[in-house]
């Protein structure tokens, strides 16, 4: 049976976010000890097929959240559309169908409260490229629990709404560049 990841690094994005997730995906390490989950907003009308699409790009294992998926380190999880994605205490997913917060469903406001709440200090978080506030709420939370965030420096998001906004949330929220968030995660062991 497999352990579940002590530790979990989340990435919320909207519009503008993909190819940075793409490029971050891109440089990640072989092997890496984290859990790495990416609310990225989608519609739910569109079949998407971001997971094997990544899957066959990068050669690795890039999963859909299922409702009681265990979360485990050196796995790629992408919340699917359609639905808000929760951590349970004990480490697992859990999906819901309640109302949209932000106009959005998955929220990563809704995520990013959920993983404070089970993961506190062992979770990082990184907040990219979007037109609306979703994540800044989430991110005050995270960071009230003790995690670290960042949010992508609005100049060279696409859209420079969503960071911008993570950015105000807190003055504990640190702003990176592009590279930097790409050297990030080519640098997890």
């Amino acid at each position: 049976m497999e352990i579940p990841s002590e530790n979990i690094i989340v990435i919320g994005g909207s519009a503008g976010a993909y190819e940075l997730i793409v490029e971050i995906l891109d440089s990640l390490p072989t092997a890496f000890s984290d859990a790495i989950v990416i609310v990225l907003h989608r519609n739910s009308k569109y079949e998407t097929k971001i997971e094997c699409s990544l899957s066959k790009r990068l050669n690795r294992n890039v999963i859909s959240v299922r409702d009681k998926l265990p979360i485990l380190g050196n796995h790629i999880y992408f919340a699917p559309p359609g639905y808000h994605t929760l951590v349970e205490p004990d480490h697992i997913f859990s999906l819901d169908i309640s109302d949209p917060v932000q106009f959005s469903r998955p929220s990563i406001d809704v995520f990013f409260e959920s993983v404070a709440a089970v993961y506190g200090k062992h979770a990082t978080a990184f907040i990219l490229s979007g037109a609306n506030n979703d994540g800044s709420e989430g991110l005050k939370t995270l960071i009230n629990y003790g995690a670290v965030c960042y949010a992508q420096n609005p100049q060279e998001a696409v859209i420079e709404t969503m960071p911008q906004a993570g950015m105000q949330s807190s003055k504990k929220v640190k702003v990176l560049s592009n590279q930097q968030i790409i050297d990030y995660f080519s640098q997890l062991t």
